[in-house]
């Protein structure tokens, strides 16, 4: 079957209505359901157009008729404080009669192909199944703090100045205070239009955006919110300095006698309980975003490592079946500046992993010594502290869901 099948570039014009089929089927998502969050019948039909319209999607296509997809936005993020481009893959779907041909994985490898081309040297995506892009050099590089606080239990002796203000989605501040905190935050995405667009894609309307503006008018932080049965639903919090965090959180107080209690999720890696008055609460926390790297020349070359002596080589030994072009060694010399240079062959201090660990271990998920008392990395004891000091220490912030 697979022999007879065509692949191509799915287009707006040609391949909405095929292509919207496909992504409600594999994520059974029902016409009523979309109803209920309030769109109309064409708001449905037309919602995803801008991904076709802006991303690179390619399917797999039997006789005319759809049987698999795979669609990348290309999106920007910060890693240490080097802005790079990236791959965001999303729409990842097959009919369950085309499955067991590799089609999948068709996509994927010429999807891969095309990022390398463009310079976009790491892809990421939510998975909806982590052995199946495991198998195939992707591993989990953030995750997702989940958190219920109950009414009582809400910070009350919070003393701060500034005010909260209540805008529209169209506030020229709040974008603004997105790339502010995108271009000092590590993982973070700089949101584009189109990932704008997504973000706001399934809010219903009572969402509310509220902004912390500080002594001096400055705003240094905002939260998106639902108020519905009586919980507040966090769908997102930053903020710029502790200040704005007070001023959030005394806003959220503010609430205690609408509210019975509020849940949110925090990408920031740490658990929000030591910070509150009342640390009883819930927290939950599970895989989010997993990620792999694409080229790793094109990602060492932008990659800063941190208290470099200048001069220190290793050689990463890169184990990736899926790309070839990557499974080989790769020494790397570091410079004081802590920028990489990527020289040929093999050279001093080999460090053995496969491809999915070395994303996970340059994005800072894991530390080296917990990957070697893992077994999944492999080297002396004097490598070992090379890279402790060399791999800054920053869990990554991906809060964007596409």
């Amino acid at each position: 079957m697979a022999e007879e099948m065509q692949i191509r570039k799915l287009t707006a014009e040609h391949d909405l209505e095929q292509y919207n089929d496909l992504l409600r089927y594999a994520f059974q998502v029902t016409e009523k359901q979309l109803l209920d969050y309030g769109w109309e019948n064409e708001d449905i039909r037309q919602s995803k157009m801008p991904v076709l319209e802006k991303a690179r999607v390619i399917g797999w296509f039997d006789q005319g008729h759809l049987a698999s997809q795979f669609a990348v936005y290309p999106l920007k993020m910060n890693i240490f404080n080097h802005i790079y481009r990236i791959g965001f893959v999303t729409s990842v779907a097959t009919y369950p009669e085309y499955t067991g041909l590799g089609l999948m994985s068709g996509l994927m490898r010429r999807s891969l192909e095309e990022m390398r081309e463009m310079g976009e040297c790491l892809a990421i995506l939510y998975p909806f199944s982590i052995p199946l892009y495991r198998h195939r050099g992707w591993e989990i590089i953030s995750d997702k703090m989940s958190f219920r606080i109950k009414d009582n239990q809400l910070p009350h002796k919070i003393r701060i100045g500034g005010y909260v203000r209540r805008v529209e989605e169209n506030n020229p501040d709040l974008k603004r205070l997105h790339n502010i905190f995108a271009a000092q935050t590590h993982g973070c995405l700089l949101r584009n239009e189109l990932a704008w667009e997504e973000y706001w894609r399934w809010d219903v309307e009572d969402t509310t955006i509220a902004i912390y503006y500080d002594d001096l008018d400055t705003p240094t932080g905002y939260m998106v919110y639902l108020l519905k049965d009586n919980i507040m639903h966090i769908k997102e919090m930053i903020y710029l300095d502790v200040g704005a965090w007070k001023g959030l959180w005394k806003y959220i107080s503010a609430h205690e006698s609408m509210v019975d209690e509020v849940v949110g999720n925090n990408y920031s890696n740490e658990s929000i309980a030591f910070w509150l008055e009342d640390s009883d609460i819930r927290e939950t926390i599970r895989p989010y975003i997993m990620g792999r790297i694409v080229d790793v020349v094109q990602f060492l070359e932008q990659y800063r490592f941190k208290n470099s002596r200048g001069g220190e080589e290793f050689t990463f030994r890169v184990r990736d079946p899926f790309l070839e072009w990557n499974n080989r060694p790769f020494s790397v010399r570091v410079a004081d500046n802590g920028s990489a240079e990527v020289l040929p062959g093999e050279g001093a201090h080999p460090v053995e992993l496969d491809i999915g660990i070395l994303t996970a271990l340059l994005l800072s998920y894991k530390s080296p010594s917990y990957l070697q008392k893992l077994g999944r990395l492999k080297t002396d004891p004097e490598t070992l502290n090379l890279l402790e000091r060399l791999i800054p220490k920053e869990k990554a912030y991906i809060s964007d869901y596409i």
